[in-house]
């Protein structure tokens, strides 16, 4: 089956990263290379772009994509965890922007094989990296019922986590749950038929939250933005792109306290913390797709952009406020403050 990927917020994405010629680019979910495409097109030749995935059918098809392109661009098969070591293997201190399409692809979900669609029946699977040994298989049949119950309620926010993860118990006891099909059997189960009747599939939540687990998607994001924050040059811009509350939630506030990371009390006239905001939140609220775009593709109605510029000094709300440090730098030798 062809990678095939529609990016979301494309536009609106490669409009906020407000793209240099001569920049330097990482696209963290390289995917089938859709930001990465439109990215390339306004680099000149002294531009770079460098493409991250840990999905090696994305790699392939990225690698075709952008073949046109293929003197400015680097493509690299791993995690965006790991971005500042690639990046120095590179020789890369510093980039103008970082791009995040985070989530499952089109072209996992359709790829019954993956595992990670509950509308077919195929192996208990949903790696995003197949070099990983362990798989959704291995949770469902060798978490304890307290684990589940938690993987299912956090990650899934789903009411009915603690029944779920009951019967899950009870089915492996009889069999090895080893496909999606068995796996939704045992949900609608645990689920009562009213509640069934409506909000889509029974077994949505409790897929997602496996392959969050699984995948170890929502850790992995919450430990890297600010290190790719610490990328940027002064003025770059991070782009996150969100599909879910939980990942919204992560980018949101981890975005706000990077700009506001002052932990005085707020009567405090000045900060005497000494925590230095790296930039400015340019998203108050996250930009959204279309009614246009919806229609087109169902799967960009819950998207999320935010994003985050480097550089910058502010306070509380946004606002310069002036540090314990910065204060003593501007009192003169009879102890006499500065204008």
């Amino acid at each position: 089956m062809e990678f095939h990927h529609k990016s979301v917020l494309l536009s609106e994405c490669i409009e906020e990263l407000r793209i240099r010629p001569d920049g330097i680019y990482v696209d963290g979910t390289l995917g089938g290379g859709g930001h990465s495409l439109e990215i390339c097109r306004r680099l000149t030749g002294s531009g770079r772009l460098i493409g991250i995935d840990q999905d090696a059918d994305a790699i392939c098809a990225a690698t075709r994509r952008l073949d046109e392109f293929k003197d400015r661009v680097t493509i690299i098969r791993s995690n965006f965890c790991y971005m500042k070591d690639e990046l120095q293997k590179l020789g890369v201190a510093s980039v103008d922007g970082v791009v995040l399409d985070l989530g499952v692809s089109s072209y996992q979900l359709d790829t019954a094989e993956r595992g990670f669609t509950y509308r077919e029946d195929a192996p208990l699977d949903m790696r995003m990296d197949t070099r990983q040994t362990t798989t959704a298989a291995d949770i469902v049949n060798e978490y304890s019922e307290m684990e589940l119950y938690r993987v299912i309620r956090d990650y899934g926010e789903e009411g009915f986590a603690k029944n779920i993860a009951r019967h899950i118990v009870i089915a492996r006891k009889e069999k090895k749950l080893e496909t999606t099909g068995e796996l939704i059997h045992v949900i609608k189960a645990a689920i009562p038929m009213r509640a069934r009747a409506g909000g889509g599939h029974p077994a949505k939540r409790t897929f997602q939250a496996i392959r969050i687990e699984l995948n170890r998607e929502l850790e992995v994001l919450e430990e890297s933005l600010e290190g790719m924050v610490d990328l940027l040059n002064e003025g770059g811009r991070i782009c996150v792109i969100t599909f879910h509350s939980l990942e919204d939630r992560i980018v949101k506030n981890k975005f706000r306290d990077l700009e506001n990371p002052c932990t005085c009390p707020k009567e405090f006239p000045v900060c005497i913390c000494g925590k230095q905001s790296k930039g400015t939140v340019i998203t108050r609220k996250p930009i959204l797709p279309s009614q246009e775009e919806v229609e087109i593709n169902s799967r960009a109605k819950s998207a999320k952009l935010r994003v985050f510029e480097r550089g910058g000094s502010y306070g509380r709300n946004g606002i310069h406020k002036e540090s314990f440090f910065e204060r003593s730098a501007r009192t003169d030798a009879d102890g006499k403050q500065e204008p």
